[in-house]
């Protein structure tokens, strides 16, 4: 890339970065230091603020440059991980979204220890939520160092490293000097930037095809390099049957992980009411629905007008995609308008990554604090206490994701969110599930969901085709790769909620009905709530 595409792209950062720290600081000044403004800004939160804050929270990097990288190289095939993004929200909508809000005060171990012993509940659930929070912080800091690595004409690791810990740097800023208030108007305010921008794009494709959608596709189709099998099921996901079994493995990930996932529950810990909460939902569907659809054209468009083989080159999971797309529209790399537009679309991707970056590490740092922390104390915590306690576990958490992010700097990161799901769909949907619908449902059965769903759904990654034994591995020299699909759902999910059974029908542990009746009248009709 020029230099014209360097400076401006690192001034709109520097600007967005600067409006931030801006918003952080007006927000540390203003807070009084309790647990429940750290946590849940206040919750003083509208369901349309909410919303545009849920939307920033779920719209990661993953759906801005993943999803639509994944549409670039596979057509059809990467048009499914937008589908199953945007089907989760019903589940959340319809089983989630209420019912947390009224049992739960910050975290999702909230809701399960209300009806069991909390120790052990707590320390489970807490361990869930940090695992999936650093798998989702990993796949933000690879789509970070892909977006450098373009700006600066794929030039070097080290650009990519220096961005990867700047990022981590940030977030922890964000998160220990704003908490919940500062990170949500970030949210909202990248939201907006990533909607408009998206408009912007769609609109700039449709004009470069007269609005023909059918040419468009067509366009895409031969330039891909696959003809018509591009328009087809089966590219990715059609070939042999751990392709196909791959293929539910991830479906199920997808639509049932984004109810499980602590930084979006926590979302709905901001707003006053249940009522509010579902609202949220659903103005968060209509905001999220809308951007998937404009990512089919986008992706496409990428194909169609940049050209298979140039995305891969760029880079070989297709990261970079959107703004190779910008450059191109805006009238190619040394005009006026391809710089414009490439530095605007870079921008808005990296306000993406540190927008999301802080709501999932805030979630991590409460899950330490007011989980793990909590529970191991012998004495009672307080909650000025587990405020600090949750600002240096937002350091550390970001420190092993920097490290992690640098390892897995080379897979897609629609891909690597897809894991994460897997983890949240197997550990901690059970668990939640059966605490708010299961009468018997007894300590030792909470327990052993979430362990039952997350050991085996990490075991699995660390032995299938994502870390050893193919060319795209994190470690490619080596093999011990025994399970043969990318993605553990389909077994690890099902073994999450056997694992409540079991625990269940095998604890001495005798169901309390008088807690059992107030957890499910108290969901229903928010009686209680905090």
């Amino acid at each position: 890339m020029t230099g014209h595409h360097q400076l401006l792209a690192l001034v709109l950062f520097s600007v967005f970065v600067a409006v931030t720290l801006g918003i952080t600081t007006w927000v540390s000044r203003r807070r009084h230091g309790s647990a429940e403004e750290f946590y849940a800004g206040g919750r003083l939160f509208t369901p349309l603020e909410n919303g545009f804050a849920i939307s920033g929270d779920y719209l990661s990097a993953a759906s801005f440059l993943g999803v639509t990288g994944l549409i670039a190289l596979y057509g059809y095939d990467g048009l499914l991980y937008g589908v199953g993004f945007l089907v989760a929200w019903l589940v959340v909508l319809f089983l989630a979204a209420e019912l947390v809000r009224n049992c739960g005060r910050f975290t999702l171990a909230d809701v399960v220890a209300a009806r069991m012993s909390e120790r052990p509940v707590r320390i489970a659930t807490g361990a869930s939520s940090v695992t999936v929070s650093v798998m989702y912080l990993v796949a933000q800091m690879v789509g970070a160092g892909s977006l450098v690595a373009l700006l600066l004409g794929g030039s070097g690791g080290a650009a990519q490293a220096w961005t990867v810990i700047g990022v981590g740097a940030l977030m922890v800023i964000y998160v220990s000097l704003g908490g919940m208030r500062a990170t949500t108007w970030i949210q909202i305010v990248k939201a907006v930037l990533m909607l408009v921008g998206t408009i912007v794009m769609t609109v700039l494709v449709l004009v470069r095809f007269h609005g023909d959608i059918n040419q468009l596709l067509l366009t895409a189709a031969e330039r891909s390099g696959h003809g018509a099998s591009f328009l087809a099921p089966g590219l990715k996901y059609g070939g042999d049957w751990t392709a196909r079994m791959d293929f539910i493995s991830l479906g199920l990930a997808l639509v049932l992980g984004t109810a499980g996932l602590p930084h979006i529950l926590s979302r709905f810990y901001t707003v006053p009411t249940a009522r509010a909460a579902r609202r949220s939902t659903v103005w968060s569907i209509g905001l999220i629905g809308s951007f998937y659809l404009m990512t089919i054209v986008l992706g496409f468009g990428a194909t169609a007008v940049v050209g298979a083989d140039a995305l891969r080159r760029s880079n070989a999971a297709g990261n970079t995609a959107i703004p190779l797309l910008a450059l191109d529209l805006g009238g190619g790399a040394s005009s006026t308008g391809g710089t414009v537009l490439f530095a605007v679309v870079a921008a808005v991707a990296f306000a993406t990554i540190l927008a999301v970056v802080a709501g999932i590490t805030l979630a991590s740092s409460a899950s330490v604090a007011h989980d793990l922390y909590a529970s191991l104390r012998r004495t009672p915590s307080t909650p000025r206490g587990e405020v600090a306690v949750a600002r240096v576990a937002a350091a550390a958490i970001g420190i092993v994701a920097i490290a992690l992010g640098l390892l897995a700097r080379d897979l897609n990161v629609a891909f690597l969110v897809g894991l994460a799901f897997a983890v949240a769909a197997s550990a901690n949907l059970p668990t939640l599930l059966y605490s708010l619908f299961w009468r018997n449902f007894t300590t030792r059965g909470a327990v052993w969901a979430v362990y039952g769903g997350l050991i085996p759904a990490v075991i699995l990654v660390l032995l299938s085709p994502v870390v050893s034994g193919s060319p795209g591995s994190l470690f490619p020299g080596v093999d011990f790769q025994y399970f043969p699909l990318q993605n553990p759902g389909i077994v690890s999910i099902p073994l999450g909620f056997l694992s409540g059974w079991l625990g269940t029908v095998t604890s001495d542990e005798v169901p309390d009905e008088a807690k059992f009746a107030e957890t499910e009248v108290r969901s229903l009709t928010g009686a209680g709530a905090v």
